[in-house]
């Protein structure tokens, strides 16, 4: 969904570095642009750092909700909520973060941009955030639009906020 909303020129976040996946996606697209990655363990960015190869992107081991100390406009934000895959899940993204991320974010974006959230709701923390999420994004006065399996239980989804 992004990619129609990105291009080599863009500035972009990855709120959610995790392993690096969504930072390599983005770094193949935006090329003369800039990519903003943040995570708060050290051990994702390091993971990241050894997936991606690209010169325009800067790596911030910060909470994603303090990206206007860092950022000033983005043209699209991506998250993946839960915890870094392949390690211990005891650290989590949490609603109180995530949502003020994604309001931080709201007022730095482009006209035409985009907010992606890969929402996880197969852990207590997960489920949380999620119900959460949910409650303030219908509170939003912008298009946006949830994708998700109806057949299911538990299964991830995506909101969209444009």
């Amino acid at each position: 969904m992004i990619s129609e909303y990105i291009n080599s020129k863009s500035k972009v976040v990855d709120a959610t570095c995790g392993n690096g996946h969504d930072t390599l996606f983005l770094s193949n697209i935006v090329t003369k642009g800039h990519i903003y990655t943040f995570d708060i363990q050290k051990e994702a960015i390091e993971n990241a750092k050894k997936l991606v190869n690209a010169t325009n992107v800067t790596y911030i081991n910060d909470s994603h909700e303090n990206v206007l100390d860092y950022v000033k406009e983005v043209d699209a934000a991506i998250f993946n909520l839960g915890y870094l895959p392949n390690s211990e899940s005891a650290t989590t993204t949490n609603y109180k973060t995530t949502i003020s991320a994604v309001d931080n974010i709201l007022k730095i974006l482009s006209k035409d941009g985009i907010i992606v959230i890969t929402v996880y709701i197969g852990h207590k923390e997960g489920r949380i955030e999620s119900k959460k999420l949910m409650k303030y994004v219908k509170k939003l006065n912008r298009p946006v639009s949830i994708y998700k399996l109806v057949n299911r239980k538990n299964a991830p989804f995506v909101i969209t906020i444009k």
